[in-house]
């Protein structure tokens, strides 16, 4: 069986960082487990600008096509704000997303006990949260034709089309029941069929794919308003939440800071299973380049490790290996361990994005 491949795209600001500390990862699991990745590495966003011209060169979306998994570190900054629309970095990321067709976004919102007392809610309403977002990822408002800014009369008008088809809205929705199954058993799908007739659609066809083939997980359907007052009231009453593009970008944020630092969450884009049974795959941090701290050592590397964590379970079928890289960064955060995003009661240890690397590496170690 050949060498499963990796595409490494750290991107811009603290992306190439954050990778530096994954390359740790991934050469410490071919050293000491023998589990050996075929490892390539180019740019995007700003960085494939400079260096190509565009936010991501034809050549290197071919090489995301043909990889087993692509991981990413983040795009954008200000060097790039005066870009025209079309070729600013954040359009590489997305392209990316579409031209793989990766539809399902997985972001998991999980609070570790170490970091409860880190969250703006209380302790015992975040402690043990193990949540998980499915947003629709390639339809949906962001990509519905007709958009822009046109003029009409005297002013000027934005149009956004919020536009889902059958087919779109069931694919993700499978893909979330898929999931339940190995978790809770339990979906909450999240739209707003009360003013938006894509919200009845959504609703209708997660209804009945539920109804014809998963039968056997618990369903239930909200507002995606109330369901984000319920993720602030109560967020462990959810399982799986399936939704859609842009109240999937709102929810998961706001999912994310009831885990006490947006540093800490990984995210998977998954599409259509390849010939080899693998899905195409992106692999990447919910957090943006931080470009204010790019290079001083502040940044926390922990959510694109976790995200490699994924690509094992997901693209790689290594469970175990992703079970005990979780572990690992749940061990260094029991230790007091914190970066500069983490600092703030008293015991703990400051390090550096790379110390941290190190610690994670020193806890998979011990793990053996």
């Amino acid at each position: 069986m050949s060498t499963p491949s990796i595409l490494i795209l750290p991107g811009d600001g603290i992306g190439p960082e954050i990778m530096a500390e994954v390359m740790k990862v991934i050469n410490w699991y071919d050293d000491k487990i023998g589990l050996k990745f075929d490892v390539s590495h180019d740019v995007v966003g700003g960085a494939a600008y400079d260096k190509y011209g565009a936010p991501l060169a034809d050549e290197t979306l071919a090489k995301a096509q043909e990889v087993d998994a692509v991981l990413l570190g983040a795009v954008g900054g200000p060097k790039y704000d005066n870009l025209d629309f079309s070729i600013k970095p954040e359009r590489g990321l997305l392209r990316l997303r579409k031209e793989m067709d990766l539809y399902s976004n997985l972001r998991p919102a999980q609070c570790f006990d170490a970091l409860a007392d880190f969250s703006s809610l209380k302790r015992d309403v975040v402690a043990g949260l193990d949540i998980m977002i499915v947003r629709e990822l390639t339809s949906g408002i962001y990509f519905g034709e007709p958009r822009g800014v046109f003029k009409e009369g005297n002013e000027r008008v934005g149009i956004n089309t919020q536009r889902y088809t059958e087919s779109e809205v069931a694919r993700v929705a499978r893909s979330a029941f898929e999931l339940a199954r190995k978790r809770g058993n339990k979906v909450c799908s999240m739209e707003k069929a009360n003013v938006m007739e894509s919200g009845i659609l959504w609703r209708d066809v997660v209804t009945e794919i539920h109804a014809a083939e998963y039968s056997d997980v618990e369903l239930s359907h909200m507002y995606a308003d109330a369901g984000a007052m319920q993720l602030c009231r109560w967020p462990k009453q959810f399982d799986v939440i399936v939704t859609d593009n842009l109240f999937g970008d709102l929810l998961s944020d706001a999912a994310a800071m009831l885990t006490g630092s947006l540093g800490m969450l990984p995210s998977a884009s998954l599409g259509a299973p390849m010939e080899n049974g693998r899905p195409k795959a992106l692999y990447e941090p919910v957090h943006g380049s931080a470009p204010d701290i790019a290079g001083q050592g502040k940044a926390n590397p922990i959510a694109c490790i976790l995200s490699f964590a994924m690509a094992l379970r997901y693209s790689f079928d290594q469970i175990e290996e992703a079970d005990r890289l979780e572990k690992a960064v749940e061990k260094v955060l029991a230790d007091g361990v914190r970066t500069a995003d983490l600092l703030g009661e008293e015991g703990v240890t400051p390090v550096t994005t790379s110390e941290m690397g190190d610690k994670i590496v020193e806890a998979l170690t011990a793990s053996m």
